[in-house]
Parts: structure tokens; sequence; C-alpha cells
């Protein structure tokens, strides 16, 4: 798929079949998060862990559930696969880490739509890793890593079929 039809069909999906993604899909799409920009090259401060246990979905999902006060709620949408970003806070660039994770999430976003796959960036689910810290030791991160965003994918329940238009919708101002 080219770049722009990959940009045009890309939408963030929130029903996702039971079946387990491919390896290889996997393995692109990690590659695209990691060709993306990181501020100052410093790619030692992004960590990325890719959850497909079924059992640890379920805690971070219901927990983020209870937190959000809508316990029969899905904040991962069913989705088999959750790449969470995380990353070295920096004190010299406050919220670096902030775009360096949607950068990330952006190719890895694409890289997803390109292979057929659904995909949603993930924030608010994160409060579960504040609400349970259990959960961040299962997830066994490098010290000094913290989670700041993620990205669920599967094969969507509704294909990727529709080709939005590509337009200005966000207001621009050209200085010459």
């Amino acid at each position: 798929m080219e770049m722009m039809k990959a940009i045009a069909m890309r939408k963030s999906a929130r029903s996702y079949k039971p079946e387990q993604i491919s390896d290889e899909s996997l393995k692109n799409i990690i590659n695209a998060g990691c060709a993306a920009p990181i501020g100052r090259g410093m790619y030692d401060t992004v960590y990325l862990t890719v959850i497909q246990n079924s059992e640890i979905l379920k805690k971070i999902s219901s927990t983020a559930a209870n937190v959000f006060g809508t316990p029969s709620s899905d904040p991962l949408y069913g989705a088999p696969t959750f790449v969470l970003v995380s990353c070295i806070p920096n004190k010299q660039f406050p919220n670096i880490e902030l775009a360096n994770a949607a950068c990330v999430i952006e190719n890895m976003t694409l890289a997803a739509t390109d292979a057929g796959l659904g995909s949603v960036y993930i924030l608010g689910a994160l409060c579960a890793f504040s609400a349970d810290q259990t959960l961040i030791k299962e997830l066994n991160l490098p010290e000094g890593f913290v989670p700041v965003s993620g990205i669920v994918l599967g094969y969507p329940t509704e294909p990727l079929t529709h080709e939005k238009e590509l337009k200005q919708i966000i207001k621009t101002n050209v200085i010459k």
C-alpha cells in the first residue's frame, strides 16, 4: 500500500477479533515504530513492551475500567496485542517523552493499516498502572522507565475499507 493510501485508510478500531496477529506483522509494526524520529536521537530513552498475555491484558483493562467507573467496559477494546511505550522522563526537555511516544505510535499505526490490521492509540487506560503497582512489576520495565502511552493491535471486526478524503481540516496559517 502506498503511504498516502495508508494514511487515508487509517482509523481508530475499537473492536477486534480474538485471533492474534502474526509474528511477521508484529515485527514489521515494531520496526516501523523503531524508525520513528526521537528527540535528540535519544532512542535509549524509549522502551517498547509487547503484551499478548490475555490475563495481563484483562487485568490492565479491568483495572482501568474500574478507575473510569465503568467496570463493564473494555478500555483495550478486546485487542489481542497491546504495545506499551515507556520512556525515561527528561528534565531538560519536559514532555519530550510524549512527543517521542506519539511519533513511535503513529509509525506503528500506519504500518498496522498497511498490513490490514486495526489499531487505536491508548492513553487513558494507562491509569491502570498507577492504580495497581503490581502491573508495573509484571511488565519488568527497566529502571527509570514509566508508561507514557500505547497502541492496541488486532484484526478489526469491521475491515478497513473506507478511504477517507485527505483534506485540510485543521486551521492553518501560512506565513511567507
